[in-house]
Formats: C-alpha cells, sequence, structure tokens
C-alpha cells in the first residue's frame, strides 16, 4: 500500500476476504452496506466476467454514496483519517459449472447436488475486484477466474460411517451454504479431492491477490498523474 491512503476500507464481511489480505499484510477496516444483489444482472443470460463486474461496481457506488453523504457512522471507520481519502475495495464471485451459474446453496440437498457434479467436470470462480478513490471518484477494476478439478472420489462416500463430503464438512460447522457453489478449497477436508487448481487458490476463495497488487498499482498511476497522491 506504499504511496496510498491506508487503511483501505473493505466493503465486505467476507471471512476468506478479510483472511487473504491479511496474508498479504494490506491494513484493512471493514465496513459493510449490503445491496440487493438479486436485483442486478441476469444470472441465467449474462456472462460470468459481466455479471461479477456489474455486482462489484454496485456495491462501490453504494458505499462510496454512503461515505460522500456522512452515513457512516465514526465509530464504523477508522480512528484516523488518511488525509487523502480512502481506498474502497469491493467484489464479487460467481462459481461457474458447464455454463451455468452457480450461487450460494439454498440448502444441504443442493450443496450435495453441487460437488456430486464436480466429480464429472470442473467448476470454475469468476472474481471482480473494484478499487475506488474517495473523494475523487477515480476507479480500476478487473477479473480473474480459475479452474478446480476435482478427483472422482469428491462425489463418493468417504468415511466407513458412509458420510459424503458435505456431510463431513457440516460435522465441522464448514459454511458452505454461505459459499458460492458450496466450494470451499482451503478445507483440508476438501484439499484431498483436489487434483489440481489453473490459477491461484486465493482467486478460488474469492480474492485474487495478483488482482488486487495489479489494481493498487494501477490506482498509484492513475491518482499520481491526477496529482491526488500526497503522500
Amino acid at each position: 500500500m506504499e504511496g496510498l491512503p491506508t487503511p483501505l476500507i473493505l466493503g465486505s464481511g467476507s471471512f476468506t476476504r478479510k483472511l487473504i489480505l491479511g496474508e498479504m499484510n494490506i491494513p484493512f477496516h471493514v465496513v459493510k452496506r449490503p445491496i440487493d444483489e438479486d436485483s442486478i444482472g441476469n444470472r441465467e443470460t449474462d456472462a460470468p466476467h459481466d455479471l461479477v463486474l456489474s455486482l462489484a461496481l454496485a456495491k462501490a457506488r453504494h458505499l462510496v454514496s454512503e461515505l460522500e453523504k456522512g452515513n457512516i457512522r465514526d465509530d464504523e471507520l477508522p480512528t484516523q483519517s488518511p488525509k487523502n481519502g480512502w481506498i474502497v475495495l469491493t467484489g464479487d464471485q460467481v462459481v461457474t459449472h458447464d455454463g451455468v451459474i452457480l450461487e450460494k446453496p439454498v440448502d444441504i440437498r443442493e450443496a450435495k447436488l453441487f460437488v456430486s457434479r464436480y466429480a464429472t467436470s470442473p467448476p470454475s470462480t469468476v472474481g471482480s475486484v473494484v478499487l475506488t478513490h474517495v473523494p475523487s471518484g477515480i476507479q480500476v477494476s478487473g477479473v480473474d477466474s480459475a479452474t478446480i478439478v476435482f478427483k472422482p472420489s469428491v462425489a463418493r462416500h468417504v468415511s466407513v460411517e458412509g458420510k459424503d463430503l458435505v456431510d463431513l464438512l457440516l460435522e465441522d460447522n464448514a459454511p458452505i451454504t454461505r459459499c458460492a457453489g458450496g466450494l470451499m478449497v482451503e478445507h483440508p477436508l476438501v484439499k484431498q479431492h483436489i487434483e489440481r487448481i489453473d490459477g491461484t487458490e486465493d482467486s478460488v476463495m474469492g480474492l485474487s491477490k495478483d488482482l488486487v497488487w495489479k489494481l493498487l498499482d494501477e490506482m498509484r498511476v492513475k491518482l499520481s498523474q491526477a496529482n491526488v497522491l500526497l503522500v
């Protein structure tokens, strides 16, 4: 974050996004302002790339508007505001399988259905990141994708009690119904069924480190060109 306002404002409560930013040693502060995601885009006709970017941009517009209108309480913001404004990060992710967008499973039955399909053909994740500078409005964005190739064992009963992978994840209190496509590649129970990932694990988890670094560099250049950055 050298040469940029810190801490980053993360417009997401996602555990994995917070974890990944922590691994990147990027200071951040969470400020959540949810939007009605179902009202944006068309899951049946939109290209995944376009859908996740539209959602991340909508999240950015809403959160930035709340910041500019003063609708975010002081105790929700970092104790010390940077003199050069804020960098707001928003994002979105979907899982695709055989050309169909899979969102969070509505129940355990659907989670099991998703996983059974992964044994025959690999799912992919498509994730977006949008960085917005407040108050200048300068914005950069990008999309990253990864494909997870599972072993056939992912769909079989994997315990002597006849429990499948989803059953075991639930016993371990894994929040599979809160993950797009029911995917939790970072979980040890899932990792043993992965043959390979074409892309990066952090991208699958919801936030591509490479994409974040690339966009931070782009933001730094744009702010400097606009004479906004005075660090």
